[in-house]
């Protein structure tokens, strides 16, 4: 049995009908076309599948779509703003901090998050703000020193 819930996602709210075992990536992917998070392992261990909700990166393969109703959904396509990337999304560009780019979006989810909440991160605990994100590409120095280059312009 469907059930109706209402969810802001990028500044939009959406009322949707889903099943109670929908989980709130698919609910992304799926029926609101919102790609840019990942389904990587279904088991919560990849970090690709990385959003905000209600200010906190949280995986959205942990969270049924029901338990975010009410809730602010922040993905990684509404992190730019007026065209503008998000100085996470430019240091990412700019510091060639993405290979493949699958964990990209999730990288910079949780990078998002960790300078909302420490505006300038050491290195060990912008390290341990990612910890839950997998790249099985870049070794994750570029990814470091891309936070590091947003703490600084964001930290200013």
């Amino acid at each position: 049995m469907s059930r109706a819930i209402s969810i802001t996602v990028n500044g939009t709210t959406q009322s949707q009908e889903v099943e109670p075992s929908l989980l709130l990536v698919e609910l992304l992917r799926e029926q609101l076309h919102l790609t840019g998070t990942h389904v990587g392992c279904d088991t919560s261990q990849c970090g690709a599948c990385t959003v905000l909700v209600d200010g906190r990166a949280t995986k959205a393969c942990t969270v049924l779509a029901v338990q975010a109703d009410g809730a602010t959904v922040t993905t990684v396509e509404g992190l730019a703003t007026g065209g503008a990337l998000h100085p996470v999304q430019r240091a990412f560009q700019a510091q060639h901090a993405t290979q493949c780019g699958f964990c990209t979006p999730g990288m910079i989810i949780s990078a998002v998050d960790l300078l909302a909440r420490n505006a300038k991160p050491t290195e060990a605990e912008i390290r341990h703000a990612i910890k839950g994100n997998y790249c099985r590409c870049t070794g994750y120095q570029n990814i470091v020193r891309a936070i590091e280059a947003a703490a600084a312009e964001v930290g200013r």
